[in-house]
């Protein structure tokens, strides 16, 4: 089964309940059917941009609910190249991450609220479907 690569904005969303995409983050969670991949660059945005009493409740839910890669230093060229090649949008090192680790695993989709995946290419010249606002 293919999986999805999982943004901050999303995880976000789902634990702050006042946030505009909570319910559908809910929503989109509730009812995806395939494996959630993210990295510990995407983990530590999530806790940075929660309260501390929700970082916990996120870690310990992160824990059991999604893959987390650890193999982000060796897309480190790769992150480089993608944060040079979009500087203008600007690519942060969450997206670039993300966009190397789907090129290393094939993954085809991602949940994201961020436009700028629209733009961004895979090596192939591919862009990942943002599976966020279809499911």
């Amino acid at each position: 089964m293919p999986s999805i690569a999982v943004d901050a904005g999303p995880l976000v969303a789902l634990f702050k309940g006042a946030d505009n995409h909570h319910d559908r983050a809910v929503a989109f969670l509730q009812g995806v059917g395939h494996p959630l991949v993210t990295n510990l660059v995407v983990i530590s945005e999530v806790t940075a941009l929660l309260a501390p009493p929700f970082q916990t409740d996120f870690l310990e839910w992160a824990t059991g609910a999604l893959e987390i890669d650890r193999e982000t230093s060796a897309d480190l060229p790769r992150i480089v190249e993608v944060m040079r090649k979009y500087a203008d949008l600007p690519a942060d090192f969450a997206d670039a991450s993300l966009l190397a680790l789907c090129e290393r695993l094939a993954i085809t989709m991602i949940a994201t609220l961020d436009h700028h995946f629209d733009v961004y290419r895979t090596t192939r010249r591919r862009h990942l479907r943002n599976v966020f606002f279809s499911t």
